[in-house]
């Protein structure tokens, strides 16, 4: 997609954090972008932020298909396209194994794991209309397992492995599929709240400047999975 203007992105969980960091970066671009967040309240308060016409909010929790169909509907309603969408929407349980609840590993299945395919199955007709992008938000906890990550490791390993089988699985469609894997975040991820002690992190706009280059990548050459960390870890 070489001129963006007026192209429609859909990014899940987009009402702060990296969602919301990205879609500020699209909207520069002079693209029309939906976000989704599980609460009205969310929603309300980043239109707010956002104070743009060119911003959708819609209440969307991505566990559940049915929103997810709803919400593409009501992008398809108000634009009548779709040419991107990033599955972003996250959640992050940590426990050893033998103390993680039942609630908890459920909780990370449905909204990390689940909540990707019913976000590429609701928007897949689209995009196949469009020739769209779609783009899961995994993490280095997708290839990285570590103590007390059993639920967050089981579910991101399972977004890198089902992003790269659904590329494999749509090209034929000319759909783009890439899944980007990021190091610490400062973002609001496990109810952190960032600060100026982040600065040393990657920061929301950097993971909207990747989005925006694959989206402008020519269409011949597919960056399909892209790890991303910070320049230097934090001293401690």
């Amino acid at each position: 997609m070489k001129d963006l203007k007026n192209k429609v992105a859909y990014i899940t969980g987009g009402t702060k954090g990296i969602g919301f960091g990205v879609a500020k970066t699209l909207l520069n671009q002079g693209m029309r972008v939906a976000i989704s967040g599980r609460s009205k309240e969310s929603v309300t308060q980043a239109l707010k932020d956002f104070n743009n016409d060119s911003v959708l909010g819609i209440v969307s929790d991505v566990s559940k298909m049915e929103d997810e169909k709803n919400a593409i509907s009501k992008i398809l309603d108000t634009w009548g396209q779709l040419d991107a969408v990033l599955a972003n929407a996250g959640v992050g349980n940590f426990a050893p194994i033998d103390e993680l609840s039942d609630s908890d590993w459920h909780q990370m299945i449905d909204t990390n794991l689940n909540g990707v395919f019913h976000s590429l199955k609701a928007s897949v007709a689209a995009l196949k209309i469009s020739k769209g992008y779609y783009i899961t938000l995994a993490s280095l906890a997708g290839t990285n397992f570590f103590a007390g990550g059993a639920g967050y490791n089981a579910s991101k390993f399972g977004v890198v492995g089902f992003t790269q089988a659904a590329m494999l699985d749509l090209r034929k469609y000319d759909i783009k599929v890439s899944t980007i894997m990021p190091g610490s975040v400062a973002s609001h991820f496990n109810n952190h709240e960032p600060d100026e002690t982040d600065a040393w992190k990657i920061q929301p706009e950097d993971i909207g400047e990747l989005v925006l280059n694959l989206l402008k990548m020519n269409p011949r050459t597919l960056p399909s999975k892209i790890e991303v960390r910070p320049t230097r870890p934090d001293k401690k």
